[in-house]
């Protein structure tokens, strides 16, 4: 407890002689969200703060995974102590995927031992519940997924442009395609450098909108309007003991950066990604990665092997070789992020490869 009451005096502390900006935000506690809530007083001192971090293991094969494995994080540990094992508290379950209809049970059961958990001592906080990936991620939030109309999983309410050829998914696009008219999804450009606000002002009424839904067919209405599918049962935990839904709820950092950019970059500079007929091959400048490019960028990949140090573990496998074949999402972060730019460096178009570095840059 000592680090977080120590950590946020400071904090306050530099808020008053800076005016109320933060220079630099290093920790959880710098954060405007947990300000709040101890100024508010929904945080005491002494008060415990957790994190609850979850992911799903496959057990068996040939079985769908059924076992999800959780830990609490303390953040009242320093950084560089809260995150070993004598400072955890791990857990356990066994649970069963269920469907987003709302006639059908619309709570995963892996929620229920983490609400109990934390009232068992009506001080203890959460401050954020995270799963390692997207899609496990919709059976805590609620929400509909990030390919979706309303798809933000910070619940900005920035909609996604929809391509009728692309069935119900949604590109978060922030600008408008051309010769493009879509009830419901074709808002105007926005500006990368004023992204709307996330929010969660107004998810209580959204939520109570498609609790109203008579039938099926209104509830997946109300579902695409609103980008919520169920009640989270984090609604539940007192409004003094969480720090906000969908609010607490984190995006997938780690595998935005790692394998789905990759997955798609690659393809692009391959000239292999899905396309219209009525594209103009030859204006893709950047599919750069012709046979003898792509090999000979595999072979680039692998001649840095004596120039990575030993805590890299074990360098990346060629990627001509084995990309298709279990490319771990380590190999991708240093394949494009460390790797990338120097063996891209005129391979890829100068305007294309200054576009890259921005993005390793921001990565």
């Amino acid at each position: 407890m000592q680090y977080q009451d120590d950590a946020t005096n400071v904090l306050l502390e530099k808020l008053r002689m800076n005016g109320g900006v933060i220079d630099a935000y290093e920790d959880f506690f710098d954060g405007m969200d947990y300000l709040d809530a101890v100024q508010w007083g929904k945080i005491k001192e002494g008060d415990p703060i957790l994190m609850l971090s979850i992911d799903c293991t496959q057990l068996y094969k040939s079985k769908q995974s059924n076992c999800w494995i959780y830990i609490w994080v303390v953040f009242d540990h320093h950084p560089q102590e809260r995150y070993k094992k004598n400072s955890r508290i791990r857990r356990i379950r066994p649970v069963h995927v269920h469907s987003t209809s709302l006639t059908e049970t619309s709570v995963s059961p892996v929620a229920i031992p983490l609400r109990v958990e934390l009232c068992l001592s009506s001080n203890r906080f959460l401050a954020a519940a995270l799963v390692v990936h997207t899609p496990g991620m919709v059976y805590l939030n609620g929400l509909v997924g990030s390919h979706r109309g309303n798809g933000c999983q910070l619940y900005c309410g920035m909609r996604g442009c929809h391509k009728p050829s692309a069935g119900g998914h949604y590109y978060p696009a922030l600008l408008k395609p051309n010769n493009y008219n879509h009830l419901g999804s074709d808002h105007l450009d926005i500006d990368v450098e004023h992204l709307p606000p996330a929010s969660s002002g107004n998810y209580l009424d959204n939520l109570k909108y498609l609790m109203q839904s008579h039938t099926q067919t209104q509830y997946e209405q109300c579902r695409l309007e609103t980008g919520i599918s169920k009640p989270t049962i984090f609604l539940s935990i007192q409004t003094n003991n969480i720090l906000g839904v969908p609010g607490c709820f984190g995006l997938d950092i780690m595998h935005i950066a790692t394998i789905n950019i990759a997955n798609e970059l690659i393809p692009i500079w391959c000239g292999s990604f899905q396309f219209e007929s009525t594209d103009d091959k030859d204006t893709w400048y950047w599919a750069v990665f012709k046979s003898c490019v792509w090999q000979d960028h595999g072979k680039a990949v692998v001649d840095t092997t004596p120039y990575l140090p030993g805590s890299f573990d074990h360098p990346p496998c060629n990627p001509t070789q084995k990309i298709n074949s279990g490319y771990k999402a380590w190999e991708f972060l240093l394949c494009l992020f460390g790797l990338g730019p120097a063996i891209l460096y005129g391979v890829l178009p100068n305007v294309y490869w200054k576009n890259f570095c921005k993005l390793v840059c921001g990565i």
